[in-house]
């Protein structure tokens, strides 16, 4: 009997601490960033089944190469999702004053040293915030919400000759259920090593 009443009270307690930290700190969700690659693959591979879903008469240009996911990419993209969720900003540099492109080299995922010369430098990462899920984020950014020059779409789908030569992919969606400014954030990282 107590042994029963003991994993009763272990069960109870590790329920509860689950509890509070999903209600009240950020937290990684790795499926929906994970649905959001698979999206972004989508329409890369398949551009006018998406262009009534977009709202976008045209997708022309589209690099129909597909992302490779890569694991130490992801690990940014996460890291820098958390770090907006738990510092409370929205910005391609960090409070610190560093931008992706060394977040990126330093997780060792090697950048030409001429794209580290500018330590907020970014060439690589697209964010959005306050979005439902990965997959809505993806879908605003491509139709160009909040996002001067359609500089994400540029991005995401490739749509100019820098652009186009990256094909290393890392997604993270960070969920944030109090205490901030956004309910979510997404970090779309998409690379290569050199030029």
């Amino acid at each position: 009997m107590k042994l029963l009443l003991f994993f009763t009270a272990c069960a109870l307690l590790s329920c509860f601490s689950v509890r509070n930290d999903s209600t009240g700190r950020p937290h990684i969700d790795r499926g929906e960033a994970k649905a959001a690659f698979a999206l972004l693959n989508d329409i890369r591979q398949r551009p006018d089944a998406f262009q009534r879903e977009l709202g976008i008469s045209s997708l022309k240009g589209i690099t129909r190469t597909p992302l490779h996911w890569n694991s130490t990419l992801a690990k940014v993209a996460e890291a820098r999702a958390m770090d907006m969720a738990r510092r409370d900003y929205f910005d391609h540099t960090d409070p610190d004053g560093f931008g992706p492109n060394y977040h990126i080299n330093r997780a060792g995922y090697t950048l030409n040293p001429d794209w580290l010369k500018q330590k907020a430098a970014n060439n690589f990462e697209s964010i959005g915030a306050n979005h439902p899920s990965a997959v809505d984020g993806i879908k605003s950014m491509i139709i160009g919400k909040n996002s001067p020059g359609f500089g994400h779409r540029k991005h995401l789908l490739g749509l100019d000759e820098w652009n186009a030569s990256l094909n290393d992919v890392g997604i993270g969606f960070v969920r944030v259920p109090s205490g901030s400014r956004y309910q979510s954030y997404i970090c779309v990282i998409i690379a290569k090593h050199d030029w």
